[in-house]
């Protein structure tokens, strides 16, 4: 697929890491453990009803309203920020804010991302607008992203002004990163550098502010920080290319999502752009049917059975789009680890963060 090819950037050898699981666990779990009761404290500040829908989105209540212990998420952003703060030589407390702050962004976009997609699941239960209609979805995305800026500026410091902006020009990204994405699903061909910087804006500019937002608050300079987000930057577009192979070829037992999800909301995503740069017989068919289905209504084109979506999943793999998807996951990998060398960290810190990209590449949900 010499046509993907130039667009790799720097040469890093890929691999796949072998995940300490019990350490990632813990340090998701920590991550988990001390955000959440500042984030419930944080949406109980919400009038009702947004208070209530926004702790059903979280998976703290069911659609009635009674406490329930659903899935809720999987924290990688908390993590990120306490052991960012541990870098910077600070407790980890102090990176909990800036982890509040980034979990109320991300469930920001997650609940107008669920709305535009028209996703009607989300971590196994049903999302917020299908529940509380989309009125309520977009009021409690405007609020919860209120609510992260209010959060940091409450500290009243330096770095709290210094994590503020950071976290700002993030959200200004993942913004742009959303429109990208949703022009590029109207649009018959996109290349890869295009949807690799859409990628890096819609997931990796959160992740790089939660790699570095701990550290700001803990007082770190500028190039350890800016380093951290390089990291996470790198981390994100790992953690989005293997996002676009679940929602392909991921289990809806797993990912909590229907069967070839991606494909049914007609998502240029990496492995189907990546299948179009070939120049081979599958990626001509796969073109040829995509070009089709365009001038289909949504309504025609989700009346589609699962062999129909099988067989244009079947097409991305033979043009090489989900083998080459895979390696770019494992390069990103890579180059976010070999920035860390960029830094003076503690030792633990430094595998720690080591640890967590390991996990983003093999996860399965």
């Amino acid at each position: 697929m010499s046509t993907i090819a130039e667009n790799r950037g720097e040469p890093v050898t890929p691999v796949t890491p072998a995940v300490d699981t019990a350490g990632v666990a813990a340090l998701l779990e920590r991550g988990r453990t001390l955000t959440t009761p500042v984030l419930r404290a944080a949406v109980a500040r919400l009038a009702p009803p947004m208070d209530a829908v926004a702790a059903y989105h979280f998976g703290w209540i069911d659609a009635e309203g009674r406490p329930t212990a659903a899935d809720s998420g999987k924290a990688i952003r908390p993590a990120l920020a306490l052991i960012s703060a541990e870098g910077a030589g600070a407790p980890a407390g102090t990176g909990i804010p800036g982890a509040v702050a980034v979990e109320l962004v991300h469930n920001f976009s997650l609940l107008h991302d669920d709305l535009m997609d028209g996703d009607e699941q989300r971590r196994h239960r049903d999302t917020v607008w299908k529940v509380h209609g989309p009125a309520q979805a977009i009021l409690v995305g405007d609020a919860l992203f209120a609510l992260a800026g209010e959060i940091l500026l409450e500290l009243g410091t330096v770095e709290a002004g210094r994590a503020t902006r950071r976290l700002t020009a993030a959200t200004l990204r993942l913004i742009d990163g959303q429109a990208q994405d949703i022009a590029y699903e109207h649009r018959e061909r996109v290349s890869v550098a295009e949807c690799l910087e859409m990628e890096g804006n819609k997931t990796g500019a959160l992740l790089a502010c939660a790699a570095s937002i701990g550290a700001v608050l803990g007082g770190a300079d500028d190039r350890t920080a800016d380093t951290l987000e390089r990291y996470g930057h790198h981390l994100g577009l790992a953690f989005q290319a293997v996002d676009d192979l679940l929602g392909i070829w991921g289990d809806p037992v797993a990912t909590g999502k229907q069967a070839w999800s991606d494909l049914r909301q007609r998502k240029k995503s990496l492995p189907v752009v990546a299948a179009l740069a070939d120049d081979g017989p599958a990626a001509r068919k796969l073109a040829d049917l995509l070009a089709a289905d365009a001038k289909k209504t949504d309504a025609e084109f989700m009346d589609f059975d699962e062999a129909e979506f099988a067989a244009r999943a079947a097409l991305i793999e033979q043009a090489g789009g989900r083998d080459w998807t895979s390696e770019e996951a494992r390069r990103q990998h890579a180059t976010a680890v070999a920035a860390l060398s960029d830094v003076d960290l503690p030792e633990r810190v430094r595998a720690e963060l080591t640890a967590l990209a390991d996990f983003v590449v093999v996860r399965q949900r």
